[in-house]
């Protein structure tokens, strides 16, 4: 039998415009999905005598055949305050166990199992993830309308201010988020393909989460699958191309899309999982430019799983409504982040600083239009010897942050640490967590066609705006900053919350 159903897929996707849940709580738009027999011939062709063979237990017992209702229709209006409807509970019956009779081992003696009193069905365990979702959206919609938050602990940090789209809505998402959310991670597979990921230079995001995961010690991993309410596939992007499309010198994607695929497979022949939803509770994570490629030979294939990816870049692919942007961090060999050397904004002596090679266009026409031409708005292809690039971000006002070869840039991550407004210089490029984060509040974007005009548009920026948008960068640092273990609103619980938060928006019919 195919691991892919072609059947009517038992789900509904809520997906708003842009995470409406978390932003102001408009009405979604609903979206019954379907699959097609595209993958009827399927072969489970690469790598598959690396994976792991393992029994597939549910927590419930097989004896429990309760009915299940389908999850109640998902409608969150901003102008609504009725409570959202949970999951409706239908009317089960009982197991029928009176002509049924048994022995034990030690006697012939015939027990009647109906003088046993009934067993008292059990809900799902899917049945209580929904249940559980519902009760959240019910607590974050309660923070919006109280602009307060309810917690069981006190809160050793609360989110407030522009900088946030809806500070309540965050604040109390990441709350529920730490009481209920479970991530399993699949055990199948081995390193360096599976299980394993880089944990330095510009890709580190990517293995490091991939190896927070493994680790065993993050809360939010689930202890059984059946408890999850999204999984993760721990295949790291970067290494298939190092240890496969590199060695074999070519650039073509057709190794890396197997694998992959073939990952899916064996993972949705296995388990109930992925069928159950096409993939929408599933997600990837992964730092490597070609990371947007994998879907390409297959898109149906990959048409709801969750992408966290870095190169978010909408003209390739990236969906805000469904993919999550990831911030690039340049991690230096044996530490978590380079010197913080942000000077005061008094102290702040450049208008702008840039230092960078000629990759990629936007990065040419910058350098054609600044390089070395300037005292106030430094721009250097090479620095000079000596000269510290982590102190110049950090006498800066503002960092200039153009995109490479591709979309995102480590620059970005870096100024924001500088405490340096950054100027974003891209096109079709999601800024990382712009679910939760408004980047008007605390960067500068600039067209690459004003490119020319970078000193006058700052220079127009008053001071007392830049004062309060410096400010918003330095209380911004705790979602960038990398932990292991990860700590509460640092850049592995954000990315984790911004699955949380598609999921939220996520029902999945009982």
């Amino acid at each position: 039998m195919s691991a892919f159903s072609c059947t009517t897929t038992p789900f509904l996707l809520v997906a708003p415009a842009f995470l409406l849940l978390l932003l102001y709580f408009s009405a979604f738009n609903k979206q019954p999905l379907t699959t097609t027999t595209i993958f009827s011939s399927y072969s489970l062709k690469f790598h598959q005598e690396n994976l792991i063979n393992q029994t597939y237990t549910p927590i419930l017992s097989p004896t429990s055949n309760a009915n299940i209702s389908s999850v109640s229709t998902l409608n969150i209006s901003s102008t609504s305050t009725s409570n959202i409807p949970s999951t409706s509970n239908s009317t089960q019956s009982n197991n029928d166990f009176s002509n049924i009779s048994g022995t034990t081992n030690t006697t012939t003696e015939v027990i009647n199992i109906s003088d046993v009193p009934p067993l008292i069905n059990e809900k799902s365990s899917l049945e209580k993830i929904e249940e559980g979702l519902a009760r959240a959206r019910n607590a974050i919609r309660e923070a919006v309308h109280t602009r307060n938050y309810t917690s069981q602990k006190e809160e050793d940090f609360i989110p407030r201010g522009s900088m946030y789209r809806n500070s309540y809505a965050f604040h109390q998402s990441h709350i529920e988020m730490e009481k209920r959310f479970k991530v399993w991670t699949y055990k199948e597979g081995e390193p360096p393909l599976v299980h394993d990921g880089p944990l330095n230079l510009i890709y580190s995001t990517e293995g490091q989460f991939i190896d927070e995961m493994e680790s065993g010690k993050n809360p939010m991993l689930a202890k059984h699958p059946d408890e999850a309410h999204v999984f993760f596939l721990p295949f790291s992007v970067t290494n298939v191309v190092r240890y496969i499309l590199k060695p074999e010198n070519t650039y073509k994607r057709a190794q890396l899309q197997n694998v992959v695929e073939d990952y899916i497979g064996v993972v949705a022949n296995k388990y109930p999982y992925w069928n159950r939803s096409t993939g929408a509770d599933h997600f990837m994570v992964s730092c490597h430019d070609w990371a947007p490629d994998v879907n390409d030979a297959h898109p149906e294939l990959f048409k709801h799983l969750v992408r966290v990816l870095c190169n978010a870049n909408v003209s390739e692919g990236f969906q805000a409504q469904r993919d999550v942007s990831l911030p690039e961090i340049n991690l230096p060999f044996g530490r978590l982040g380079g010197p913080k050397l942000g000077q005061r904004v008094s102290k702040r002596r450049l208008l702008a600083f840039f230092a960078g090679g000629a990759h990629g266009y936007i990065r040419k026409i910058l350098l054609e239009h600044w390089k070395d031409k300037d005292n106030e708005v430094q721009v250097h292809e090479y620095l000079p010897k000596g000269i510290n690039y982590q102190q110049l971000m950090g006498q800066a006002k503002f960092c200039l942050c153009p995109s490479g070869y591709e979309v995102a840039s480590p620059r970005v991550v870096e100024a924001i640490h500088a405490g340096c407004v950054p100027v974003l210089i891209s096109k079709d490029y999601i800024p990382p967590f712009s679910d939760v984060l408004d980047w008007s509040q605390f960067s500068v974007q600039i067209p690459i066609e004003k490119i020319p005009d970078i000193k006058t548009i700052l220079q127009a920026i008053p001071d007392n705006k830049y004062i309060k948008m410096q400010k918003r960068v330095t209380r911004v640092q705790i979602h960038f900053e990398l932990n292991r273990p990860s700590k509460r609103f640092d850049v592995i619980h954000m990315l984790l919350h911004s699955v949380w938060l598609r999921r939220l928006n996520l029902g999945l019919k009982l």
